[in-house]
């Protein structure tokens, strides 16, 4: 059996930015495996995330169009709503390790998915939250 996955924001977005060639081919390869062993995980609020940023931060963006074929394949992966289960456990998640708002938010979704590991660039490698180990899958990149 596979351990679920949730991925963060920023490891769909260097999946489409253009601009870090590197992260791009680490966070593409990751989201290819992830799609074959059906691991993926996210939430609600990355799929919002990526949206906006896509298509008003990365420079070249997607059209909103782009973005939302993205948005609608990755909800293959059942995201996670945002709701009041969510929203209380962040809470707890904020006031015992000290983490921004929307970081909170992301360990509590994961931690409701099933997850075993959080890949993200944002949170702390190799850091443990309620049993969960974040992966920074950038951390050993080829100069």
């Amino acid at each position: 059996m596979t351990d679920n996955i949730f991925v963060d924001t920023n490891v769909l977005l260097y999946w489409r930015d253009a601009s870090e060639p590197k992260k791009q081919v680490i966070a593409a390869a990751k989201l290819a495996e992830l799609w074959e062993t059906h691991a993926g995980r996210l939430s609600v609020q990355v799929l919002n995330e990526y949206f906006v940023n896509v298509t008003r931060k990365l420079d070249p963006g997607l059209s909103p169009e782009e973005a939302w074929d993205d948005v609608e394949a990755l909800s293959a992966w059942d995201p996670l709503p945002i709701d009041m289960p969510i929203l209380t456990r962040s809470f707890a998640v904020q006031h015992r390790y000290q983490l921004s708002w929307r970081d909170s938010m992301i360990v509590a979704a994961a931690e409701a998915a099933g997850c075993t590991r959080i890949l993200s660039e944002d949170l702390s490698n190799d850091t443990s939250y309620f049993g969960i180990t974040v992966e920074n899958p950038f951390t050993e990149m080829p100069g």
